[in-house]
């Protein structure tokens, strides 16, 4: 087998260390190999650095352990071409396991070009990921003190939610301080209702008529403390998130010269029934702007986890669940998909609603997800709008099929049918 590679380095990376193995070809054709280990503290990475700069290496591969590839990735970042790879796809024979013999098989492995590297976005890109997720977290995070909110209720016998769509409304909230101040009177926290609960006014105060003691208002003070925070912690994200979706810098990390600035990018997105600004910021911030990153859709969907799986031995499907991926894109698409579905008029609601029936929903969901990531894909590599096709469109595409199915679930319910052009009829 040639080697692609004169000198090349492989890392086996770890919490506290790092080891590192540099393979160089001579001219003669004999292949040497040198081994070390470093620190992974600062100067320790530094020195690492310059020691593969010293021996002439190009070419460094490092496997995805957890984030602490990360700051190596970050110092070594422009002076080596930098390969990261998926430790599932370059596992040993079992039995050879040993962090020596791992960095040794990441540098032959890299120095035939057998290796596959993960797609890592430039550093501006990395940094709009990191604050996408942390708000996607911190979501989650205020989801979860809501529902203890609602369980403190219901251990003091407020039904407030049984009444209310939302306890953490204008008026549900108004209630839950007075709750918190002392507040008995059901009639009095009922009038704290706003616009259309009022209209509720007898079954608000039963069910604001429970037993709420000195325990459930500190408990509700602490969740209601916690709350607020978690909102201003939010709200500062989506502030920063702002500032830096219009930084020119975020923009000129796009490699392909066509990709598209990430405002226009978003205004792009929000055009698709079912995304919002929130969801086209977290898409974009995963897959960036620059679609020349992948050579097709299909590429991009497998990236992403949201396609069908393979698994087949002996002529026989085993399954086709979708794969491992980038679960936070998959996420904001699988929640753009469910909105999407709840569209009125549009083809994404008719699609789902036509697999819905015969695949049910979740894998309803996977296929509008994935229908919409293909759609995201072309809209950004040609910087066109959405263009519905309207909700008839699969009934349009194949008039005769739809026509005989709808004849045989009447003739299945008893009744006999003859059709009749529209032309002939006239």
């Amino acid at each position: 087998m040639e080697a692609l590679h004169r000198c090349c380095a492989g890392l086996d990376v770890h919490k506290q260390t790092i080891h590192v193995c540099i393979r160089r070809l001579a001219d003669g054709g004999k292949v040497t190999a040198e081994t070390r280990v470093f620190s992974s503290m600062t100067p320790h990475i530094l020195a690492l650095a310059d020691w593969l700069a010293a021996e002439g290496v190009t070419h460094v591969a490092m496997e995805s352990t957890g984030v602490y590839w990360k700051p190596i990735w970050n110092l070594l970042e422009g002076r080596f071409d930098l390969l990261l790879c998926n430790a599932r796809e370059i596992k040993q024979v079992p039995g050879r396991k040993t962090d020596v013999k791992d960095c040794q098989w990441l540098a032959q492995l890299l120095q035939y070009g057998l290796l596959k590297a993960s797609f890592v976005p430039p550093r501006p890109l990395r940094e709009l990921r990191d604050l996408t997720r942390q708000r996607v977290q911190l979501v989650n995070e205020r989801t979860a003190v809501a529902n203890r909110v609602q369980k403190v209720l219901e251990d003091a016998n407020i039904k407030l939610s049984s009444v209310a769509s939302d306890i953490l409304g204008r008026s549900g909230r108004a209630m839950i301080r007075a709750l918190i101040a002392g507040e008995q009177d059901p009639q009095r926290l009922a009038d704290l209702a706003q616009r259309r609960l009022r209209e509720k006014m007898p079954q608000l105060i039963e069910a604001l008529q429970g037993h709420v003691d000195e325990h459930h208002r500190f408990m509700l003070r602490l969740h209601f403390e916690h709350l607020g925070h978690l909102e201003q912690m939010v709200a500062q994200l989506e502030e920063r998130i702002d500032q830096v979706l219009q930084s020119p810098t975020l923009t000129a990390s796009q490699q392909g010269a066509d990709a598209l600035p990430f405002p226009e990018a978003v205004a792009l997105l929000v055009t698709i029934p079912g995304v919002d600004q929130c969801s086209a910021k977290a898409i974009l911030a995963e897959t960036g702007t620059d679609m020349g990153r992948f050579p097709d859709a299909a590429h991009l969907a497998s990236w992403t986890g949201i396609c069908s799986g393979n698994h087949e031995s002996a002529g026989k499907r085993r399954s086709g669940r979708i794969a491992h991926g980038n679960r936070w894109l998959r996420r904001a698409l699988t929640q753009a998909a469910w909105a999407a579905s709840h569209t009125k008029h549009t083809y994404l609601s008719a699609y789902f609603r036509r697999l819905a029936g015969r695949r049910g929903k979740k894998r309803a969901l996977i296929a509008l997800a994935h229908s919409l990531l293909v759609t995201i894909y072309y809209m950004l590599r040609d910087g066109q709008s959405y263009q519905d096709l309207g909700a008839d469109y699969l009934d349009r595409l194949h008039p005769e099929r739809l026509a005989k199915g709808l004849v045989r679930r009447l003739q299945k319910l008893g009744y006999a049918v003859e059709l009749t052009a529209a032309a002939e009829a006239a």
